[in-house]
């Protein structure tokens, strides 16, 4: 004789939403972050393969049309030189582009590197990287910018060459430059983070401190990182433009968009153009990455009601 037992009950299991979801819900919400996204894309996409459509020489020199203003032929125009405007913009979006998200990249590994080692390990070495961190922080960076890149400029071109050397160069000097905003904030994640009970459990399962840092701490206060880098990003971008338009950036044969403002500068009344549309690239990209920034700075709060 057999004794039944009674069916269990089927458990219905809850939709559970995760960290990104959630994060993606709030951030979808605010229409000037996703207007930001969509023309942020847009930039990207057109000059990665607006480039491969107008195939026009961006080095074409052409004197006979000389500073023409737009037309159907040149759609932005052509410079002193009588070169396209619209091939040198397209060509030069990837160049300044390059320059922001290389900086960036630089900046938020140092300063990730350097803040979780403060905050996990605190005592004499949280405050010798934070003084190190104080004493960059008191630096004039666009005066300090402007002399490393004179000082350095030809002989990097003589090791790397006159394109990738000073590529090198400026994102190196940028990226070093704009850490220390970064390693506070992560310094700051870490202090708060290091005492609770699941890092206390890893370490009593025997977890090495690297382990603990980059597996259990970091994930946690990735958030205010992501934000800093889109932020640092557009930062990027206005610096590059800034050297290159007092004439310390890239050769001139390079078409960047802060090179195409310095090349314009002398003819901003007789063809406002050749300053308009480089301008307005930069001050685009610029826009909507601070937009989507401030997006993912109320998406990945906790707290937002969005």
């Amino acid at each position: 004789m057999s004794i039944s037992t009674p069916d269990r009950p089927k458990t219905i299991p809850l939709r559970s939403i995760n960290l990104w979801q959630s994060t993606w819900r709030r951030f979808s919400k605010d229409w000037m972050a996703i207007l930001g996204t969509v023309v942020l894309f847009s930039i990207i996409l057109a000059i990665a393969i607006g480039p491969m459509v107008y195939n026009v020489p961006i080095d074409k020199i052409d004197f006979a049309n000389s500073t023409v203003g737009p037309s159907w032929e040149h759609p932005f125009g052509t410079n002193d030189l009588g070169q396209d405007l619209l091939a040198r913009v397209l060509a030069g979006g990837r160049i300044s582009l390059a320059v922001g998200v290389a900086a960036m990249l630089v900046a938020i590994s140092a300063g990730t590197f350097i803040g979780a080692i403060a905050g996990f390990y605190g005592g004499w070495i949280d405050d010798l990287l934070m003084r190190i961190t104080d004493l960059f922080l008191s630096l004039p960076q666009l005066p300090l910018l402007l002399l490393v890149i004179y000082l350095f400029r030809d002989a990097i071109r003589a090791i790397a060459g006159p394109e990738f050397g000073i590529f090198v160069l400026i994102v190196l000097v940028i990226g070093g430059l704009n850490w220390m905003s970064v390693a506070r904030l992560v310094r700051a994640g870490f202090l708060s983070l290091r005492e609770t009970e699941f890092v206390q459990a890893a370490r009593a399962l025997g977890a090495k401190p690297a382990r603990i840092i980059w597996v259990h701490i970091l994930p946690n206060v990735i958030g205010p990182v992501i934000v800093a880098a889109t932020l640092a990003v557009g930062n990027a971008i206005i610096t590059e433009s800034t050297l290159s338009f007092l004439g310390l950036g890239f050769p001139p044969d390079v078409p960047t968009w802060g090179r195409m403002l310095y090349d314009a500068q002398n003819y901003i009344q007789t063809a406002p153009y050749m300053v308009l549309f480089p301008g307005s690239a930069i001050f685009l990209t610029v826009l909507c990455i601070n937009y989507i920034g401030d997006g993912l700075r109320d998406a990945l709060d906790p707290q937002s009601n969005k």
